[in-house]
């Protein structure tokens, strides 16, 4: 019996790939005659090189960069095994995690680091470049970024603003992209992720994703009226309209810092993933697909990881079980993507911090119990 486990990764517990391996211990504890087919997923968020990266038998490689306040760290970064095809995380290099609690301000941090880590992928030859931008602790409009690779802003006097961080976005009224490293335009950028928000407005970076960053209110009106700002300084001098493209306003306006300044394309991260891993392809003929996710609520059918399982599921007619840390507001809506069952994997009364150090042993007897489930139901092997 041929069962796909496809989760993502537990956030602070489990990668996707231990994910996996817990899962298909459960699988086979029910079972003798279960056949899992691991694939290890992702959607743009941390965890998404690894995915594309076991998947393909590709390369792990690092890289010095700059952290989202400008402090030095080596950043991992992946090659597909194609040997063309290049992952770059934006996490590694200015996502949220890599701060304490008391140094989250999106006024002061910076999306530099991911600029960098997008130079090392030229600098390797990278023919195609897959940025994940999930998990970011910046509001930058991704000026950040574009600066590391060569692009210049200035203010209404002519005067240079470097340096670029959310703070000094409401600075900026002139680009110039000249020395843009001349290598980005040979070469294909995909931007997965997760959200459709917009640059500005009420969904916009500032307003939905500051406070989550560190903004006050203060501070997240000053930075949707910087974003205001640098949205229609993109617009004059590059002729690039980002105001209101879907997905322009993820991870504090990378995306649209990328579209813009390097002529990216915006895709939904875990359709990308799927792509690159061969999801479709590796569970044909699966009878049953088990997937994860750390938290599973409302937000879980809008794009993540879940959701694109259990929709390329249900095109082959294949049923999915999910199985998740817990379980939050709204987490019935993924119903409606084919999803047969959610089950949470915490077994009793526990902490926080007893789930997350147990997290590999809970999904390992949740799959069990599922499978058993499955089995009494009427699946085919009774071994």
């Amino acid at each position: 019996m041929k069962v796909t486990v496809a989760p993502d990764s537990l956030k602070e517990s489990l990668t996707a790939s231990e994910a996996a391996r817990a899962i298909a211990r459960g699988l086979r504890k029910a079972s003798s005659q279960v056949e899992p087919v691991l694939v290890p997923m992702g959607d743009g968020g941390e965890g998404t090189t690894e995915a594309m990266v076991e998947a393909t038998g590709g390369s792990y490689h690092k890289a010095s960069v700059s952290d989202p306040l400008g402090r030095p760290i080596t950043a991992t970064w992946g090659v597909c095994g194609d040997g063309k095809t290049t992952i770059v995380e934006m996490a590694q290099a200015s996502g949220l995690e890599l701060l304490q609690p008391n140094e989250r301000n999106p006024m002061l941090t910076s999306t530099r680091g991911t600029g960098e880590l997008i130079r090392a992928a030229l600098d390797f030859g990278a023919e195609r470049i897959i940025i994940g931008i999930g998990g970011s602790a910046t509001v930058d409009g991704g000026t950040g970024m574009a600066e590391a690779l060569g692009v210049r802003f200035f203010d209404a006097r002519g005067g240079p603003v470097t340096n670029c961080c959310g703070g000094r976005l409401g600075r900026i009224c002139d680009i110039d992209a000249e020395g843009l490293d001349p290598r980005v335009k040979d070469v294909e950028i995909v931007v997965a992720s997760d959200v459709a928000n917009p640059l500005t407005g009420p969904d916009g970076a500032a307003r939905t994703y500051g406070p989550q960053k560190g903004a006050t209110g203060e501070q997240t009106e000053e930075l949707e009226r910087a974003l205001c700002a640098l949205a229609e300084a993109i617009r004059t001098k590059l002729g690039v309209e980002i105001a209101d493209l879907p997905g322009a306003g993820a991870a504090g306006g990378l995306g649209a810092g990328l579209v813009a300044f390097l002529g990216a394309r915006l895709r939904s991260g875990v359709e990308t993933v799927m792509e690159a891993v061969q999801l479709r392809e590796k569970m044909a003929g699966s009878e049953l697909v088990v997937t994860a996710e750390g938290r599973i609520d409302w937000q879980s059918a809008f794009g993540k990881t879940v959701l694109g399982v259990a929709s390329a599921a249900r095109e082959q007619g294949i049923p999915t079980v999910v199985l998740a840390g817990s379980l939050g507001p709204g987490h019935e809506r993924i119903y409606a993507a084919g999803v047969a069952g959610v089950f949470p994997i915490v077994d009793g009364p526990m902490t926080l911090q007893d789930a997350l150090e147990r997290a590999d042993v809970l999904l390992e007897k949740a799959a069990e119990s599922v499978m058993r489930l499955w089995l009494a139901a009427g699946g085919r092997p009774r071994g």
